[in-house]
């Protein structure tokens, strides 16, 4: 029988695809244990990011002989645990396959020689389906930033306001939307959308609102209204607020509210953007996922600090009931090409990737 090593690395895909965003700075990985064409054992990166996946399969008895499938290439260095590679060599793996080396510089292309000094076969299987999937890791350890993601809803003519309704889209398009802040490790908001909308920006999925995305709030003069539903749930979650070094006096009473405060001189320019970012990566957010209004959006947009932007369009032209607070040509510039397969009746979802971040 010939061994599909493929089919094997897809399911460890499919498994680290499960805690993705909710591994803090270590990549989300997926492991799979196979013996006698059989799988044995599965493992996912736990949830903050430890124990790291090999671990949780091979933690586990009668392993010896075995295939272990991973998506990134194990660990070899010491952190808080010991490296993956240590348990790999102590349960006796006959041949470990992977899709990417870790860019790590600890253990980046040095797993295969560990490995192989034990005896055990190592080799690389790419996969072109799975080519992205690390784009946020490797983006991380890159710059030293998180990774930015973004989204908005428009109608088949180009409005994000709807007059009548405070959606543009469906009930589908919502569901999708918590499945996309379940996948990253914070949301950034503005007062004025909150204000707005009242929102609570939150994972509404049966599993996955306890792993709700922390929140952070850019409100520059301390405007965000008092009587707000996220006042009620601030200990469920962490929720920050963005403001500027001269409203630290105004700050004392969101404090004792249970918000936490973090300080910046200015939100002016593309370096003011990157220094909020940098102070972000260092409290461990790796994942960053915008939910704003266009005005806020262009502005991301204009300084090219978007990794990628979720499209969401409706099928219908909303004409005089809809309208827009903001120009539109960053949008139009934009070329609505590759559609995510996903049955949203009305509604069609694009994903844009930006190379020039």
């Amino acid at each position: 029988m010939t061994t599909n090593h493929r089919h094997y690395l897809d399911l460890a895909f499919q498994l680290a695809e499960k805690n993705l965003g909710k591994t803090k700075s270590n990549p989300v990985v997926g492991a799979v244990v196979v013996k006698n064409h059989s799988i044995i054992s599965t493992g996912v990166t736990s949830y903050n990011g430890r124990p790291h996946a090999e671990f949780n399969a091979l933690n586990k008895k009668n392993l010896n002989g075995a295939d272990l499938y991973t998506t990134l290439e194990p660990c070899t260095h010491y952190g808080f645990t010991p490296p993956c590679t240590n348990i790999i060599v102590k349960k006796k793996i006959k041949n470990v396959y992977y899709s990417f080396n870790d860019p790590d510089i600890r253990t980046y292309n040095k797993a295969k020689f560990i490995l192989k000094k034990n005896d055990i076969n190592c080799k690389i299987i790419k996969n072109k389906k799975f080519n992205n999937f690390y784009s946020s890791y490797y983006y991380n350890k890159k710059f030293r930033m998180p990774y930015v993601s973004g989204k908005i809803a428009i109608s088949k003519d180009y409005f994000s306001i709807n007059k009548k309704s405070k959606m543009i889209t469906n009930k589908q398009s919502k569901q999708i939307t918590y499945l996309l802040r379940s996948r990253n490790d914070c949301i950034f908001s503005t007062s004025k959308t909150i204000n707005t909308d009242n929102a609570l920006l939150n994972c509404r999925i049966e599993g996955l609102d306890n792993f709700k995305p922390d929140l952070f709030i850019i409100d520059l003069n301390l405007n965000l209204k008092k009587k707000l539903e996220l006042n009620k749930i601030l200990d469920k979650r962490k929720t920050f607020l963005i403001t500027e070094k001269k409203n630290k006096n105004k700050s004392i009473s969101f404090k004792k509210k249970g918000f936490k405060l973090i300080f910046i001189k200015s939100l002016k320019s593309k370096s003011d953007f990157n220094l909020m970012f940098k102070k972000i990566y260092k409290l461990g957010y790796c994942r960053v996922f915008f939910e704003t209004g266009l005005t806020f959006l262009n502005t991301l947009l204009d300084y090219r600090l978007l990794n990628n932007l979720y499209i969401f369009q409706n099928n219908k032209k909303l004409k005089k009931n809809g309208y827009n607070n903001h120009h539109l040509k960053n949008l139009k510039k934009i070329k609505l090409q590759k559609k995510i397969k996903v049955n949203l009746n009305n509604d069609n979802l694009y994903k844009i990737d930006f190379k020039n971040v």
